[in-house]
């Protein structure tokens, strides 16, 4: 049988990172043609490819050839969705709760000690309109900033929590949760810079996002508007891009250099999607805890 033509075509989007690839099928790709691949994700951040429909196990495959992947209730893929393993429409449960809250900009794993590298994301069922994924750039919002604003950002950190950005949705989890509550067991809250240097590309990135706060020696309402004015002057055009899902679509993007956000949708309308969060590096995506 001959092997499928997986001769990529980048074209990149209408803002500072990002491409949709076409004429690919990510489950055929040898050796030469996923390095080439790789370098592309470190250069765009953000890859598209539409009309993928990858099984579970291929999601998992494809996903593995980026790297080790971060474990999320003992599980290489879990399904971000309105909908429950039964098929039922979810009420205001503890994963409705999580969903509401991954609607801020956001980066994975940042309250977690090691910081996830990215995500291989995919869609299985989508609604009739909005649920968009939307990301930012944070290497072109360092970029953005002015000298005296760098200047200030340098020398500071953040704590992450994703205790202190779910309680801003009314979010306490409970032990009887069918959610797994990955995040919510863990002891200690790391603390980050807020200027991330890209390990293997080596370019600044501005890490705040709705996790981050409790900047130390800032008064907590200065720190808590820092911090906000920071993510809103990061998340706009043209360092901002919102993904309209169809279904079989895949991404792919890079977890330390964007964030990222769900869209609401009408919840009466089911969304499934399928989630590999892969684990970041020890060696340089470790942060203290505190």
């Amino acid at each position: 049988m001959a092997r499928t033509s997986t001769t990529p075509i980048y074209t990149p989007l209408d803002a500072t990172f990002g491409a949709i690839v076409t004429g690919i099928d990510v489950t055929a790709l040898d050796e030469q043609e996923f390095a080439a691949l790789y370098d592309a994700w470190l250069e765009h951040a953000l890859l598209i490819f539409p009309g993928q429909h990858l099984s579970r196990p291929a999601q998992v495959a494809f996903a593995r050839r980026f790297g080790p992947i971060e474990q999320i209730g003992g599980s290489d893929i879990f399904a971000l969705s309105n909908v429950t393993a039964k098929g039922e429409l979810r009420g205001d449960d503890d994963m409705m709760k999580i969903i509401k809250g991954n609607m801020g900009w956001h980066a994975d794993s940042t309250y977690m000690e090691v910081q996830a590298k990215g995500a291989v994301f995919s869609a299985e069922t989508v609604p009739s309109a909005d649920g968009q994924t939307g990301w930012a750039d944070m290497r072109a919002a360092y970029d953005a900033l002015d000298d005296a604003t760098k200047a200030v950002v340098e020398g500071l950190s953040a704590h992450h929590s994703l205790h202190y950005s779910q309680s801003k949705v009314g979010h306490t989890h409970s032990d009887d949760s069918d959610y797994v509550g990955y995040g919510l067991q863990h002891e200690g809250v790391p603390l980050r810079p807020l200027v991330k240097v890209h390990p293997e590309t080596g370019r600044r990135c501005l890490a705040v996002g709705r996790h981050a706060h409790a900047v130390p020696g800032m008064d907590p309402a200065d720190s808590e508007q820092l911090l906000a004015d920071l993510s809103e002057q990061a998340c706009v055009a043209p360092r901002v891009y919102h993904h309209q899902w169809s279904p079989g679509d895949v991404v792919v993007w890079d977890n330390r250099c964007l964030m990222h956000r769900a869209m609401p949708w009408d919840f009466s309308e089911p969304r499934v999607m399928w989630h590999s969060r892969l684990q970041g590096d020890p060696a340089t995506e470790t942060a203290p805890l505190v």
